[in-house]
Formats: structure tokens, C-alpha cells, sequence
């Protein structure tokens, strides 16, 4: 229970923290970064890793005079985590993704998450891969599915490196302009607390709208779920 405690203060004062952090880890704190980054774009098993929330309080820290980190040199590398992390997100999905989802119920390898991606991509397309930075959860899963549908690659790359840049210099500057305005930093908890939900609004819609459409025709096992041999690159961008 004290280890829950400790992690949602920390969520919630992620700039308290990260200055703690700076002062501890050095130029180390860089590497640290990083890695969260990359495993929450990277890795399908960590879509609850912080990634808006941490961007944006990165991107506060940069703005204060003597703050131990660059701006320059921390957009540059979160930029290349966020899209080394989808380019691996789609090899694990290109390479092994239609074998691993075969449990309805699994906790962190959920089929129904890929089926929510997928009905996504096939609304945006291919443009998925952008769009989809700004959503938790989707934002893990649309690179796998890109991979298990043979997306073509330099296609998947494009929207990657877009995708990547646009995500990253959005809420980094978001950050830097706004996070250490007075009533923003003294209400930093409240601001962290509206990312989350504005980011999770559009999920939780597709959610229950994806609900009521299982209610009036239930989807059979397995239906929907991308072949291996199938590709979704073929679609309007």
C-alpha cells in the first residue's frame, strides 16, 4: 500500500520529482528518460508507463534558469525513444504479434485492446500511427498492429518519424511555455490530472461505442483480428 502511495505521488508531482531527480542522477536522469520513452512506445507489455504527463512536466523543468536539463538535447532524444520505441513496437508485431494474442483475457497481452486498435486504423488509415501518439493505449498497440498487418515499411516510417516528433515537441513545449506560469505550477497536480483525462477521452468513447455495437451483434472469436498475411497498408491515407 505505501509503495501505491509513493508511486501516485510521485505521478501527480512528476516536477517535484524530476528536479529531485536531476539533482541525484546527473546527466544520468537523460538515460532515464529515455528508457521510459522508448519501453512505453516500445514494449506492448508497458502502455501505463507516464508518457503525455512526463513530456510536459520534461518540458517545465527545461524552462527554469540553471535547470539541469536541455531543452535541445532532451527533445532530440526523447524524439528518437518515441520512434526507435514504435519501430521495435512494429518488428515484435511484424515478427510474432498474430501468435501472442491468443487469449480473450490476458492482462497485459488483452486481444480486446488489439481489436480496438485495429478498428481504429480502420477509420484513420494509416495515419493511425500519428494520431494515435496522442492516446494512451492505442498509442502502444497501433505500431504491433501495423506490424501484424505488413504494413510497408517505408510507409509505417513516414508516419513514425511524424508521428514521433509531433508527439514529443507538442507537450515538451506545452511544458516549456505554460508549466511554470504561477497558477499552472501551483495547481501542477490539477494540470497532470487534465492530461490524463483529455488523453483518455477519445479511448473511453471508442470504448463504449465499441460496446454498444457488441451488444446488438456479438463478434465471434477471433473475427476482425488481422491475419499475418494481410496487409493495412493498402488503404486511403
Amino acid at each position: 500500500m505505501e509503495l501505491i502511495r509513493q508511486l501516485v505521488d510521485v505521478f501527480f508531482h512528476l516536477d517535484a520529482h524530476l528536479t529531485q531527480w536531476a539533482g541525484t542522477l546527473g546527466h544520468s536522469l537523460y538515460v532515464v528518460l529515455f528508457l521510459v520513452i522508448f519501453c512505453e512506445t516500445g514494449l506492448v507489455i508497458t502502455p501505463f508507463l507516464p508518457g503525455d504527463s512526463l513530456l510536459f512536466a520534461i518540458g517545465a523543468l527545461t524552462s527554469v534558469q540553471n535547470s539541469p536539463l536541455d531543452l535541445t538535447v532532451v527533445a532530440v532524444l526523447l524524439c528518437i525513444a518515441a520512434i526507435a520505441g514504435d519501430s521495435l513496437n512494429y518488428a515484435i508485431g511484424y515478427r510474432i504479434g498474430p501468435h501472442v494474442f491468443t487469449r480473450e483475457e490476458a492482462r497485459f497481452l488483452n486481444r480486446k485492446h488489439l481489436l480496438r486498435t485495429q478498428e481504429f486504423y480502420e477509420k484513420y488509415g494509416g495515419k493511425t500511427i500519428i494520431l494515435a501518439r496522442f492516446i494512451p493505449i492505442i498509442r502502444t498497440f497501433a505500431p504491433f498492429v501495423a506490424g501484424i498487418g505488413k504494413m510497408r515499411y517505408g510507409r509505417f516510417v513516414f508516419f513514425n518519424i511524424t508521428g514521433g516528433i509531433l508527439w514529443v515537441l507538442s507537450f515538451l513545449l506545452g511544458g516549456y511555455y505554460f508549466g511554470n506560469i504561477p497558477v499552472v505550477k501551483r495547481n501542477f497536480h490539477f494540470v497532470i490530472v487534465a492530461i490524463i483525462v483529455i488523453s483518455c477521452l477519445p479511448p473511453v468513447a471508442e470504448y463504449l461505442r465499441s460496446r454498444r455495437q457488441t451488444a446488438k451483434a456479438p463478434t465471434a472469436p477471433g473475427h476482425g483480428l488481422v491475419p499475418s498475411d494481410s496487409r493495412i497498408d493498402q488503404d486511403a491515407s
